[in-house]
């Protein structure tokens, strides 16, 4: 016991000096960033030349803003006339000044988002927007802590296939020589409805839960019980008759038991290989672990934030060991809104149908059936759920 956890210290020393250079270079290379970007919007400020059509491209990352820029005649009253300086004297110039007619699709607020008003988003891998930096880095330590426990299925293994013999529709994380590295798993039974778990983000036992629903690759309904919600958590006391937390109810079997440890054991014996995983069995150090891995994250996830109620519950697509969608997660919790979990664990083959839906493979990817958004990226998803649901 003392040599494994003399190996575990060594790997969360390495982890988090790697962590700390890693943090270092994305904030120096997003200060690089933001002074390009005001070095574009000077030059954005020059006069437009007499007599011409111009295309005006005001660029905040990660959002384009697409302006359509129309030039009109000098008697046209419906037009607004400006410059892309934003100066509004320009427009009482004499008649030789051209008049420029500039709609601005402005979506979000402080800091845009990149969903068009059909819903859609562009994905960016390992894309990290400036102000959520830290959030990012914070939500990381949990890998180090946990060493990864939820990051991959039950049974995960890789195969190196001839790419002529994958479909363009299966997920591949690599490609090596003409070969493409192929992820599968070995998973139990899977239940006809989803798991049903009243938990919240800050619970280091809610924690331990959510790992092996990775593990075991399950979908689940959650209900966000964050301190002070009006919905949930009262239903959850109501429905088992404990303050206490995470609750499992699971239709297939009408079992319902309150003690993370007793529930990771049933879902191993009912959907997975009836092994529970290493850091899941070790007690008391599984439970210290799990409360040091949300250290950096300082109890986001915990208290609830007035909101409004959605219909229907949202469909979330992510596993619990990634930062990015650890921090979408905590903002479901804090808005107490009910979400369908698909969890997509190394080796799901959830990836595979997730590709075969948008085209490509990222987590977190969110879908509200009340507004019709589906959509990628965290910082961008967070915004959604705040604009969206978010009461002031």
């Amino acid at each position: 016991m003392m040599y494994l956890l003399h190996v575990y210290l060594l790997i969360l020393y390495i982890y988090i000096c790697a962590e700390i250079y890693v943090s270092s270079i994305y904030l120096y290379r997003e200060r690089e960033r933001e002074r390009e970007r005001e070095r574009e919007r000077e030059m954005a400020g020059a006069s437009v030349a007499s007599g011409a059509t111009v295309a005006v491209a005001r660029m905040r990352p990660p959002l384009q803003r697409s302006l359509r820029t129309v030039a009109c005649a000098e008697n046209q009253s419906s037009s607004t006339s400006v410059m892309d300086s934003g100066d509004p004297s320009s427009s009482s110039s004499s008649s030789s000044k051209l008049k420029i007619t500039v709609p601005i699709d402005d979506t979000s607020k402080g800091e845009s988002s990149s969903f068009s008003a059909r819903g859609s988003s562009v994905a960016r891998r390992f894309y990290i927007r400036g102000d959520k930096l830290w959030d990012i880095a914070g939500s990381s330590l949990a890998l180090a802590f946990r060493l990864g426990t939820g990051l991959a299925v039950q049974g995960y293994k890789v195969s190196l296939i001839p790419e002529a013999e994958i479909p363009n529709n299966r997920y591949s994380f690599i490609q090596v020589a003409g070969r493409k590295l192929i992820e599968s798993s070995n998973l139990g039974p899977r239940p006809e409805r989803p798991i049903e778990i009243y938990e919240f983000e800050g619970c280091p036992f809610c924690r331990k839960v959510r790992e092996i629903v990775s593990v075991l690759d399950l979908d689940v309904l959650y209900y966000p019980c964050p301190k002070g919600g009006p919905n949930f958590r009262p239903k959850a006391i109501q429905l088992g008759g404990k303050k206490q937390f995470p609750y499992m109810v699971d239709p297939n079997t009408g079992v319902s038991m309150y003690e993370s440890d007793d529930i990771i054991k049933y879902l191993v014996d009912k959907y997975g290989d009836g092994k529970v995983p290493l850091m899941l069995s070790l007690g008391f150090f599984t439970t210290l672990t799990a409360g040091l891995a949300m250290i950096g994250r300082a109890g986001k996830g915990s208290t609830y934030k007035k909101s409004r109620l959605p219909e229907k519950p949202l469909e979330l697509w992510a596993y619990e060991p990634s930062p990015y969608c650890k921090i979408v997660r905590e903002v479901l919790v804090e808005l107490e809104l009910p979400h369908l979990y698909h969890s997509t664990a190394r080796g799901s083959p959830k990836r595979d149908q997730l590709v075969q839906r948008t085209g490509i493979f990222q987590a977190p990817y969110l879908e509200d059936p009340n507004t019709g958004i589906k959509m990628f990226e965290s910082a961008e998803i967070i915004d959604y759920l705040r604009n969206t649901y978010a009461l002031a």
